[in-house]
């Protein structure tokens, strides 16, 4: 074929934002660096696609990170906060905390569907707007309600009881609303601002999730230090954090929404849940309308279980059916074999920077090997860490040192876990269409909250600390259950496709194009460095 010059345009005329071309060379000869059978390489598909914006607007980077940001550390500091404030509110007593975090845990399995279907059909700004009033004043009115439980000001009785009630509705509602803002920023934002450049998408999820990892280290930190020195003072702190960035995230969101068009297309509203004229009395209403709901719950189900990524996706939420975290349960069986909290605190650190490491080892290793292969090396590194713990745990019979062996497979198994996450995730935002990916996403976070939920049933089941190897012998069983099934989809994909995933090669020809190279060979970073005209 004819060399193209660099200093010729590709295209005379300007192309729309997506040209496809499939199947368009069977067979060309270049060098090759002899890892292919005969020296010759088969490109079965070519894709011209335009470069994203995102370069040109680094704006947009910026204000997503800002709103993430404000929107992850407000949610953590009050998830934490109040924890803090019912311990003190309520001392020598888990019940209220317990009965709080049981219900906040329940609306998320019951009406994510519902919370999912308003984000596939809804307005993308007036979704995100109605996610972080709805979220910020939430918070606002709990952090009100938790001032008057602490100062007791009306004092009658009852008045904790209802206003308890109160705090669970409230904590609902916030649990509800930070469900909405995450699965519309992450599976839904993110995707349109990354304009189906894989490289993009990697990127962004990478910060965001280092984002995740840093306000979940710091914010529950330095809500705990503040309530240390007051618990009121803690109360406000959270008040004034939440009232002060409502506005701030609205106009970074608002902003982000106004500069890239694809954002303000229309949604699919296609897919209604019932069509009941309105002047049909309300009380007749109720039952073809639940019946309506119960069809719309069961087809979104349905839809999620066939769905393509299904197997990646519930992998993902098996990881949270698990007790081998740095959470509640974990850090009490810490604390029964006598290691300190200044030690646990220290650890959790230290866990959390390896946590951080995975968002840069995630890109590397999907750019080498796609991500789900990536998704299968980290989720094994996963296995093969706990395993270890595992074992430590059970045949070690000094309970210091056993607690020690578990703590270092653990904290080792944290780059597998984030890695796996991030790989997952590129593969469900590209595997999910947008009409959808709200209704996907929103069940699959039901599902991640009830396996949380069965994980704390077996410490309830097993509450002795002497008992907690019944437990991380279930978390190890969950991720070898998860291994599984990304095996499975490898197996899947591999016999559907006869030479598994593709390798893609970026090669820039005039700051706008790119081709993607599909080689059933498969060698690494066949073109890079070489001339881009030479396969042209």
């Amino acid at each position: 074929m004819a060399a193209a010059s660099h200093h010729e345009p590709l295209f005379e005329e300007e192309i729309p934002f997506l040209v496809q071309v499939a199947s368009i060379i069977e067979e060309t000869s270049f060098p090759t660096p002899g890892n292919s059978p005969s020296g010759r390489v088969q490109i079965l598909d070519v894709e011209i696609i335009s470069l994203p914006d995102i370069p040109k607007q680094p704006g947009i980077k910026r204000r997503l990170y800002v709103s993430h940001f404000l929107s992850t550390w407000n949610s953590r500091i009050f998830e934490f906060g109040a924890v803090l404030f019912l311990a003190r509110i309520f001392p020598g007593t888990l019940l209220p905390s317990s009965v709080y975090a049981l219900v906040r845990a329940a609306s998320a399995i019951c009406f994510a569907p519902l919370v999912g279907r308003r984000v596939d059909q809804g307005d993308r700004l007036t979704v995100m707007r109605h996610s972080i009033v709805g979220q910020r004043g939430a918070v606002i009115l709990s952090c009100l309600g938790f001032w008057a439980l602490s100062t007791d000001i009306l004092g009658f009785p009852g008045f904790k009881s209802v206003l308890i009630a109160t705090l669970v509705l409230l904590a609902c509602m916030e649990k509800l609303c930070s469900t909405m803002n995450i699965i519309a920023i992450e599976r839904d934002w993110v995707v349109v601002i990354a304009e189906n450049s894989q490289c993009e998408l990697e990127i962004l999820n990478s910060q965001m999730r280092r984002i995740d990892l840093v306000c979940k280290l710091v914010g529950p930190l330095a809500i705990a230090l503040v309530d240390g020195y007051s618990t009121l003072m803690a109360i406000v702190a959270v008040l004034g954090m939440n009232a002060s960035s409502v506005l701030i995230e609205f106009l970074a969101i608002k902003r982000i929404y106004h500069m890239i068009s694809a954002l303000q297309a229309p949604p699919n509203v296609s897919n209604k849940t019932n069509n009941i004229p309105s002047a049909v009395p309300t009380i007749w209403r109720l039952g073809p309308l639940c019946v309506a709901q119960a069809r719309s719950i069961y087809k979104t189900v349905s839809n999620y279980i066939r769905h393509p990524v299904f197997l990646p996706s519930m992998a993902l939420c098996l990881l949270y059916f698990t007790v081998l975290s740095f959470s509640g349960q974990m850090v009490t069986y810490l604390l029964s074999v006598r290691l300190s909290s200044t030690q646990i605190g220290v650890l959790r650190t230290l866990s959390t920077v390896i946590e951080i490491a995975a968002t840069w080892l995630a890109p590397i290793a999907m750019d080498k090997v796609g991500p789900l292969r990536g998704g299968l090396w980290f989720i094994n590194w996963q296995l093969s860490c706990l395993v270890g713990a595992f074992s430590s745990f059970w045949f070690i019979r000094m309970p210091s040192v056993a607690a020690l062996g578990l703590v270092a497979g653990v904290i080792t198994s944290r780059v597998g876990l984030w890695g796996f996450d991030l790989c997952v995730q590129i593969i469900i935002q590209e595997g999910v269409d947008a009409d959808v990916r709200g209704s996907f996403s929103s069940l699959e976070a039901s599902f991640q909250n009830f396996f949380e939920l069965c994980s704390y049933a077996t410490t309830i089941t097993f509450s002795r600390p002497e008992q907690f190897q019944y437990p991380v012998a279930m978390s190890a069983v969950a991720v070898l259950i998860a291994g599984g099934f990304v095996s499975r989809e490898k197996e899947m994909r591999d016999n559907k496709g006869g030479g598994g995933e593709e390798t893609e090669v970026r090669r820039y020809i005039d700051e706008r194009w790119v081709f993607n190279i599909s080689d059933p060979y498969r060698p690494k970073n066949l073109l890079q460095g070489q001339a881009t005209d030479s396969y042209l």
